[in-house]
């Protein structure tokens, strides 16, 4: 039985439309990749939609939300691929994104994740595309929102790396849960997601263990769309207290020493 390249990992919640050009859009890219989708309970007949519609995937249904971070790692116990793809439902991919992706890990093996170009739907580029590792001193300039005002600068600016060119690869800390594409030794070495982590921060967490173990993390200017904030009200008290909540988590977990400051910092913000 020939391995595939890349096991594709979705986790769908009532985003049916979206995941179809999702789908779609991988089926273009790598024809030959294993796509697993994992449902967490959506009540939109994704399920049925999926499975009519796209038979080469297999479908994983829970009957509850699992969150991100779980979810993720019921498909991760069935890839077969040499590397991994997490993926986000509300996004599509250029067909040379994902070989461009093997190619280069192909070539790095000192490489263990790599991240790409993410565009809104309006064309913007994302800026979470890039992000270095939320110490204490980089988060506090990020939430203070000097980063925006001063984007340019390697001090301010280093949160979502704001004075790289983003045309230019390069190396970063964090790679968006968004797009992931991990190498499967790497993942046999650290584990998959971390499940305390319901929804934000795992790919944070999953990152910084992958730098840990001895990887680097890489930026590749490659492009896919990301239709994010679709389904997400990004302004809202619960989405800020979700996110917020899940670095206390990270900084409770790595830094435990500055786990009080941040912890301040954090209710000033919320």
């Amino acid at each position: 039985m020939i391995m595939p390249a890349v096991s594709v990992i979705i986790v769908s919640y009532k985003v049916r439309y979206y995941i179809e050009q999702c789908l779609n859009s991988v089926l273009r890219s790598v024809p030959d990749a294993q796509i697993l989708v994992v449902d967490n309970k959506s009540d939109d007949g994704s399920v049925e939609y999926l499975k009519e519609r796209f038979p080469q995937a297999e479908v994983i249904a829970n009957d509850f939300n699992a969150g991100f971070g779980k979810a993720n790692n019921m498909a991760l116990a069935k890839a077969q691929g040499r590397y991994v793809l997490f993926l986000n439902p509300d996004t599509v991919v250029a067909e040379r994104t994902i070989p461009g992706c093997i190619g280069y890990m192909d070539e790095h093996p000192e490489v263990g994740a790599v991240g790409v170009r993410m565009q809104h739907g309006n064309g913007r580029f994302a800026p979470e595309s890039r992000r270095s590792l939320p110490t204490p001193s980089v988060s506090f300039w990020h939430m203070t929102g000097l980063g925006k005002l001063f984007p340019k600068s390697k001090v301010f600016g280093k949160y979502h790396c704001t004075y790289l060119n983003k045309d230019m690869e390069c190396p970063i800390d964090v790679v968006s849960g968004a797009y992931m594409f991990v190498r499967r030794e790497a993942l046999d070495k650290v584990g998959g997601f971390d499940e305390a982590f319901f929804m934000y921060g795992e790919d944070i967490d999953l990152s910084y263990r992958i730098l840990q173990a001895g990887y680097q993390n890489r930026y590749l200017p490659l492009p896919i769309v990301h239709y994010k904030g679709e389904s997400t009200n990004k302004t809202s008290y619960r989405y800020a207290k979700v996110f917020y909540d899940a670095m206390l988590i990270f900084f409770n977990k790595h830094f435990k020493r500055y786990s009080r400051l941040f912890a301040l910092l954090v209710r000033i913000v919320v």
